[in-house]
């Protein structure tokens, strides 16, 4: 892997985790779990993607479960979440924001680790995007919910997550660091599912054949 991208890559990494625990965790408040419920949502939110990605591309052991600071992190952001909680007037927009910053940067971190594990430009594209969408499905699955990501009322969710994998790994092929291309793709994924979500914009939904 670029050496440059080994610290970058970290950050992005860990920031995903706490943004996705934080998701994780709003969402189990406001469906009334207990703390056992609350900490066993985030933590699945924010590490079930990476351990996909890993096991996908033969890894070894999940680096959630050989690098205590990922399981860690999510804890604490978990229980830093209880008492901040009265700051949010509506719990639903902060899940959104959060799980958006999420999904950015958990597609350029799996399209990162895909594309430097010698993966394909498809290959790569679609780890970045089950990376990115893996921890936010079990999450909705869990709290009983729908998973967003196959709502018919759902703002755009996989496509910014593609744009973001996309972007990564056409910057890998033309050789530049990956350290600014997992940056950039990962804000690229985030605001465009900021602006579906402030602009109301969703896929076409198939038409039906009578």
């Amino acid at each position: 892997m670029d050496l440059a991208a080994g610290p970058a890559l970290d950050v992005l990494d860990l920031a995903g985790v706490v943004v996705f625990a934080a998701s994780g965790a709003l969402l189990a408040i406001r469906r009334g779990f207990d703390l056992i419920g609350l900490i066993t949502l985030a933590a699945v939110t924010a590490l079930g993607g990476g351990i996909l990605r890993d096991l996908v591309i033969n890894a070894g052991v999940p680096i959630a479960f050989r690098e205590a600071r990922y399981p860690i992190t999510a804890l604490i952001t978990a229980l830093l979440v209880l008492p901040t909680q009265a700051w949010f007037d509506r719990l639903r927009r902060p899940v959104l924001v959060l799980d958006a910053a999420g999904l950015g940067l958990f597609s350029a971190t799996g399209a990162v680790i895909a594309s430097e594990a010698g993966l394909g430009a498809v290959a790569a594209v679609t780890l970045g995007v089950t990376t990115a969408t893996g921890g936010g499905v079990a999450r909705d699955v869990l709290a009983g919910e729908a998973p967003q990501v196959f709502r018919p009322d759902s703002v755009l969710y996989v496509i910014p997550a593609t744009v973001g994998a996309i972007t990564v790994v056409v910057g890998h092929g033309i050789d530049l660091s990956m350290s600014v291309v997992g940056t950039v793709g990962a804000a690229l994924a985030t605001a465009i599912r900021l602006a579906a979500l402030r602009f109301g914009w969703r896929a076409s939904l198939p038409r039906r054949w009578q």
